[in-house]
């Protein structure tokens, strides 16, 4: 199973404003995240992240794709294909049997996989937008991961999606 992190962030590094406000992101980066994410089947995401995600009319588009969210609480899910794991292990052990996984945050969520050596490649959107503040793409642990630049090309006139792999220790 290949494991991707796929995050749209502005050009500092931050995946939304301090309310957790996303407007900055635009329609062409939520296609590409749409489309490899209905490609992949399933998604791994962070507690506030599902609600944020859940709560988008474009999820919609997602209704089909099995999601597994993060947390150490017992939440109610908003779908029958939504799954509860307490780890990023359990996580990927719900979604065994999959080609591939994708995981696109929280910061907390990108930065405990990383941390955890769970991440083979890594995809940052990069809109054209600087935030004083906001969520950092990865947040909360101490980690050193060193990529290999895969891709790069442009989503539109001024944004840019990097493509990496991680290099394995």
């Amino acid at each position: 199973m290949k494991v991707i992190m796929y995050m749209a962030v502005s050009t500092n590094g931050m995946i939304a404003k301090t309310n957790d406000d996303t407007n900055w992101i635009s329609e062409e980066e939520w296609s590409f995240y749409s489309k490899a994410t209905r490609e992949a089947n399933c998604l791994i995401v962070g507690r506030k992240t599902y609600y944020i995600l859940t709560e988008q009319p474009e999820f919609s588009e997602l209704k089909d794709v099995k999601l597994v969210m993060v947390t150490s609480q017992n939440i109610k899910l908003k779908q029958n294909n939504h799954f509860i794991a307490h780890s990023p292990k359990e996580a990927l052990k719900i979604l065994n049997g999959y080609k591939e996984v994708i995981v696109s945050g929280g910061g907390i969520l990108n930065a405990a996989f990383l941390k955890e050596d769970l991440i083979d490649e890594v995809f940052l959107d990069i809109e054209p937008v600087i935030l004083g503040k906001g969520i950092p793409v990865f947040n909360g642990q101490d980690f050193e991961v060193n990529l290999k630049l895969i891709e790069q090309k442009k989503i539109t006139e001024n944004e840019i999606q990097l493509h990496y792999k991680v290099v394995k220790k």
